[in-house]
């Protein structure tokens, strides 16, 4: 008779061998364990997508955590025919925008200062701009992006730098491959625009973004 220690070995292996499809089928039966591997398997990439629309590491960190929660919230009405992935990115996406929005709402009653503070900034990341470590590369790409309308920010997150397929992204957003190729185009072209006005040392790197093609 196989010891319960070799016995649970055996187990955590069959998880982290499972897919993510049949982790959510063993979520679905209330498998706690399957929840926690779930966890640990997609924590990175879902952290990625919140802290690319959101811009905060410690916001993005609670979205992710609120989307676990919601996952094993809806655990039930998970469906076979849908992708784990586009699943969890639809719920992770749907949560930081309104997260967003509802940031967007408190900045815009507390205008005055942030106008302010924004022009503070803005005179010390000129100043600096020659000495700009990886974070302020970060915050440079975050002023880029707020020239984007919200589906184009979404668009270019997913499918630009997640790397996800339009058809993946399409899903995810609710609408049509052609509509995710728009947006993506709309995006680089505006991406590109504000980089060569604002920061053309950095522009070089951007070239034919515009080209290119889709999955």
């Amino acid at each position: 008779m196989p010891s319960l220690a070799y016995t649970s070995r055996r187990q955590r292996e069959s998880r982290r061998e499972a897919s993510d499809r049949d982790l959510l089928r063993a979520v679905q039966r209330d498998d706690e364990a399957a929840f926690d591997e779930l966890i640990e398997r997609k924590t990175a990439p879902l952290m990625q997508v919140a802290l690319r629309i959101i811009g905060d590491r410690e916001e993005a960190r609670d979205i992710v955590q609120v989307a676990f929660l919601r996952v094993w919230e809806n655990r039930h009405r998970f469906e076979d025919r849908w992708s784990p992935n586009t699943w969890l990115y639809r719920i992770t996406t749907n949560l930081a925008i309104d997260h967003l929005r509802s940031r967007r709402s408190r900045e815009r009653r507390a205008e005055p200062v942030q106008w302010h503070l924004r022009r503070v900034a803005d005179s010390q990341l000129r100043a600096d701009i020659g000495a700009l470590q990886r974070s302020e590369v970060a915050a440079i790409f975050r002023r880029l992006t707020s020239c984007l309308s919200e589906r184009q920010h979404l668009v270019f997150v997913l499918r630009g730098v997640q790397g996800l397929d339009s058809r993946q992204v399409a899903e995810i957003l609710g609408c049509r491959t052609s509509t995710v190729r728009n947006h993506l185009f709309a995006a680089r072209k505006k991406l590109r625009r504000e980089l060569l006005r604002r920061y053309p040392e950095y522009a070089r790197g951007f070239e034919g973004g515009e080209a290119e093609g889709e999955a």
